[in-house]
């Protein structure tokens, strides 16, 4: 059995502020720490179900976070960037299942550093007229490959998130939000535990193996900035539905890698900290 963990980081047990997840801020090193054993106890937890290969993409910013290290010795690591597939890199139809840890809620929630991949920048996204976030969007790629996405891990916002767009998936929830900086938290102990087991659990009753799809999905990005999507528009395919919103079909996961292309353009041109 082969398990692909996508592990971001803003939804990792702990953790509350840009402070802690972003390079130079002042807890940064103990947040990495946190995230590497948030990542451990799901890498127990696939062993335990009976995994064969664990592949660990560190998904978060600069995609350096995770101490290799310290991570489990069974796992193994996609590290740094650009990857063209950005929070999905590596990821095929040979892998059996996708466990999600350290995830969060789309943008304009009341979620723990709740965003949409760019911060502020991104103020809202829909795919196929669904309002949408990493966790949408990473799930409707990863089914379009064939792969189902079988556990998260999060704060209550992401959790809720991820149970509206797909019920099936099984839900940890870490810490319970009181604003975008601000937590209740699960004991740290506790939290991995529920970690580890959830994923065992998720994977032993897992679905069985899903056929990819080639479905043209549309997605539209609202942009804090008129001039990253003016920008955009010279990307073919691209069309303006208003003067900070643009659009594209395409099938995922060709839609998905275009879109890290927008968000890699508009990087260049805000130079924006995610957090604001």
């Amino acid at each position: 059995m082969r398990i692909y963990i996508c592990a971001d980081m803003e939804g990792i047990t702990g953790l509350v502020d840009a402070d802690d997840v972003q390079p130079g801020g002042r807890d940064y090193e103990r947040g990495r720490t946190m995230m590497t054993e948030d990542v451990n106890a799901a890498v127990r937890g696939a062993l335990t179900a009976g995994a064969t290969t664990v592949t660990v993409n560190d998904a978060h910013g600069p995609m350096r976070n995770l101490l290799p290290d310290a991570l489990h010795p069974a796992a193994r690591l996609v590290r740094g960037k650009p990857k063209l597939m950005s929070m999905l890199e590596g990821l095929d139809a040979t892998y059996d299942a996708m466990v999600c840890i350290g995830f969060h809620s789309r943008a304009g929630t009341l979620g723990v550093l709740s965003h949409s991949f760019m911060g502020h920048e991104i103020e809202d996204m829909w795919l196929d007229e669904r309002p949408v976030g990493e966790i949408g969007f990473t799930h409707a790629t990863a089914a379009a490959l064939g792969v189902p996405v079988v556990m998260l891990s999060g704060d209550d916002a992401g959790c809720a998130e991820m149970t509206a767009w797909d019920p099936s998936v099984t839900c940890v929830a870490v810490k319970y939000a009181n604003d975008r900086f601000a937590a209740d938290l699960s004991p740290v102990a506790e939290a991995r535990q529920a970690i580890e087991a959830a994923v065992a659990d998720s994977l032993t009753t897992r679905p069985a193996a899903m056929t990819p799809s080639s479905h043209t999905a549309t997605l539209v990005v609202r942009w804090q900035s008129a001039s990253v999507a003016a920008t955009l528009l010279g990307i073919p395919g691209v069309t303006s539905a208003d003067s900070r919103t643009v659009q594209a079909s395409g099938t995922l996961p060709d839609l998905y890698r275009q879109f890290g292309v927008w968000t890699r353009v508009a990087t260049a041109l805000t130079h924006q900290a995610p957090y604001c």
